[in-house]
């Protein structure tokens, strides 16, 4: 019997992931706006004395230079309030621009943002403020998780910011520009211990050049990936969409996997290993766990991609 996109959820069931990541991002979205941005901040702080955050380019960030422009101009007052009001979904001009953007432009407006906070062009965190009790609370717990796992729940904080896009009528996705991929003299080819599957090796290949075209030709045309914490997206033009917005200039380091046999023709094969962000690069890797199944056809019916619940589980490959 074939399998369904649920049933292939289930594949590698073992397979721990970081379901702090979600619970702290649940908590953090229930502080009110004040203290949520003085959490980032005083995150992004303490952050800061280990990683060196990437500066975002010119190019990418093009599409948030009014924003910014015009945040700048604004009196102190009007600062403050403009950044509650991205925290609270206001319906406001700048809290519906920011909706459109993609995360990437979205973590680099915050970084910018913290930039002139830093430099005295915006207002910053007001001098001694206290955070509440919930809001040190969750910030004791960003500090607790592993680097990867911070970056991720800091993603997710300002990433749901801005205005519901729900209640938009015609929105459309702003998204910076698509990167050319990278020459085939200019790849570095992976490989995988337990694992010589020609389709997950130019998975991984493909991704890390930033060739999404012939990344999608390995999928089916039915197929589906999920993100860490998401549900799947469905079908080529989705999973297209996703790549070019969400994951240029990713870098994958597959270490060991493991393929069982057939099951109907489907093949399941799980590869666990790291993941750089251009934000980061390699000064932080997330565990990752690549969890593939593959149609009869020996294309890409779907694939999960889970962010690990510790370094442990990077030698977890049993079903």
């Amino acid at each position: 019997m074939p399998y369904t996109i649920d049933a292939a959820r289930n594949i590698f069931p073992s397979t721990r992931s970081a379901d702090d990541i979600p619970a702290t991002t649940a908590r953090f979205n229930q502080l009110n706006a004040e203290d949520q941005l003085a959490l980032i901040w005083f995150a992004y702080l303490e952050m800061g004395k280990g990683i060196t955050i990437a500066a975002p380019g010119a190019t990418n960030m093009q599409f948030a230079e009014r924003t910014l422009d015009a945040i700048k101009n604004m009196s102190p007052l009007d600062q403050s309030q403009t950044m509650c009001d991205l925290a609270n979904r206001a319906d406001t001009e700048v809290s519906r621009t920011y909706a459109t953007w993609t995360p990437n432009l979205k973590l680099g407006f915050w970084y910018q943002l913290g930039e002139m906070m830093a430099n005295g062009q915006v207002a910053p965190i007001p001098e001694g403020y206290k955070l509440s009790a919930n809001a040190n609370a969750v910030l004791q717990s960003i500090r607790d998780l592993e680097s990867g796992q911070q970056i991720s729940v800091l993603r997710n904080c300002v990433v749901d910011m801005g205005y519901d896009t729900s209640k938009m009528s015609g929105y459309q996705r702003v998204s910076e520009p698509v990167i050319a991929p990278k020459s085939v003299e200019q790849r570095t080819p992976v490989s995988i211990e337990g694992v010589a599957n020609d389709t997950v090796l130019k998975y991984m290949n493909n991704l890390n050049a930033n060739d999404f075209d012939a990344l999608l030709e390995l999928f089916a045309a039915d197929g589906a990936l999920q993100p860490p914490f998401r549900k799947p997206i469905v079908g080529k033009e989705a999973i297209l969409k996703f790549f070019r917005e969400e994951c240029q200039n990713l870098k994958l380091i597959p270490e060991r996997g493991t393929e069982e046999a057939p099951e109907d023709g489907y093949t399941p094969i799980k590869v666990t290993g790291k993941c750089q962000t251009p934000w980061f690069g390699a000064a932080v890797g997330m565990n990752i766990a690549w969890r593939f199944l593959l149609n009869p056809d020996g294309k890409i019916f779907f694939v999960a991609i889970d962010l690990l619940a510790s370094p442990k589980e990077l030698l977890n490959l049993i079903r």
